[in-house]
């Protein structure tokens, strides 16, 4: 097989997304499954639809694009508010997507009428991460000139927290979200379809056992893909972590010096390494970058140190032993690293379709694209 690559375990994906929507359900919540880390791919989409949930959701409407060229039957959802740019592209592939601006809910508004068809919108509130979302003291105008535009359905309001500022989701801010909820159906004799709650980070707050108020939908992605809670990337418990694997080859082996020769400036990422001089060391060079995945989301297997990336070299200290030339080396990936490697046409992709039990998983419930 060719390497660099991600080996992608599809069975574990739609373990972890049966498993999750079964927990959620339970508490009245429904999942919306987000691709935007797999690049959109038809496949993974395939899992996950097989696996439960309800809609997909992806931050880029050209992987909403691809997914339906290769025939993928699900609502679809774009994740972040639409670029003016592209709204005619968005009503075209996209049934509803996440809006905080009204110049662009017109401009959808414009597009879905030339185009004869009704565009979702889901007002995203501020509750305190500060990346999107409308100021809460400002969502009653906004949802006022919203049910205004021809071609626009408000089919809810959500909110997104632990991206930007870490902000932690608990009873405080998802109760004040249930609160909006509430007073934008009593203002305007409305029912909102969906209360979306947030992403993966919302995951502990959800299954704690306390009221989940006015939320039905989590927008999940590295719990349903790496097994892992966003809040602390620890695993959750009955979930894979290792859906993914990345393979690298190693193209250079030998002892080497652990310090430098010579004066020292910034290194081609503009940081100024710290020497560390640990004497004579087995190194090795493995063929991927940092122009390929995020090197510091990388997890080594044992007896192997990460000392460093650049653009094209990976390089590691091979405490167990030398690696030989040729030798390919697996590591396991953070969600950074993730998106790194999906999105990199330098890296292979492999899927594998297996269950625990030998049988295969039914994970295409499409055909596919000619």
């Amino acid at each position: 097989m060719s390497a660099p690559r991600l080996e992608i375990r599809l069975d574990k994906i739609h373990h972890n997304t049966q498993t999750m929507v079964q927990r959620l359900s339970d508490v009245g919540i429904s999942v919306t499954g987000i691709s935007k880390a797999t690049l959109g791919s038809p496949e993974v989409a395939a899992a996950m639809l097989c696996a439960g949930v309800t809609s997909l959701g992806d931050s880029r409407i050209e992987n909403i694009e691809g997914m339906r060229k290769a025939g993928v039957q699900a609502k679809m959802i774009l994740t972040r508010s639409p670029m003016l740019s592209q709204a005619a592209r968005v009503v075209a592939s996209a049934d509803a997507s996440l809006n905080t601006e009204l110049d662009v809910i017109s401009k959808l508004s414009v597009a879905a009428e030339k185009a004869r068809r009704t565009h979702g919108v889901i007002l995203m509130v501020e509750l305190g991460d500060l990346r999107e979302g409308i100021m809460p003291a400002a969502l009653e105008r906004v949802v006022r000139r919203t049910l205004c535009f021809p071609g626009i359905s408000l089919e809810g309001i959500g909110t997104n927290l632990a991206c930007r500022s870490g902000v932690v989701p608990d009873s405080e801010n998802m109760a004040e979200l249930s609160s909006l909820a509430d007073a934008t159906e009593a203002t305007f004799g409305i029912c909102l379809k969906a209360v979306s709650g947030g992403n993966s980070a919302n995951i502990e707050w959800a299954l704690s056992g306390a009221g989940t108020g006015r939320i039905n939908n989590l927008r999940l992605g590295e719990s349903l893909l790496l097994g892992r809670d966003p809040l602390n990337r620890q695993p959750i418990d009955g979930l894979y972590t290792d859906a993914f694997t990345l393979v690298a080859e190693v193209i250079e082996s030998g002892m080497k010096p652990t310090k430098p020769t010579g004066a020292t400036a910034q290194c081609a990422y503009g940081e100024t390494p710290a020497a560390n001089d640990r004497g004579q060391i087995s190194q090795a060079l493995l063929a991927i970058g940092q122009q390929d995945v995020d090197a510091s989301g990388l997890v080594p297997p044992a007896g192997i140190e990460i000392l460093g990336a650049s653009s094209d070299h990976l390089i590691v200290d091979c405490r167990a032993g030398p690696l030989l030339v040729g030798t390919e080396v697996s590591f396991q990936v953070n969600y950074a690293a993730l998106v790194g490697a999906m999105t990199s046409p330098y890296v292979a992709q492999v899927l594998h379709n297996a269950g625990t039990d030998g049988r295969l998983i039914a994970a295409t419930p499409f055909p596919s694209a000619a």
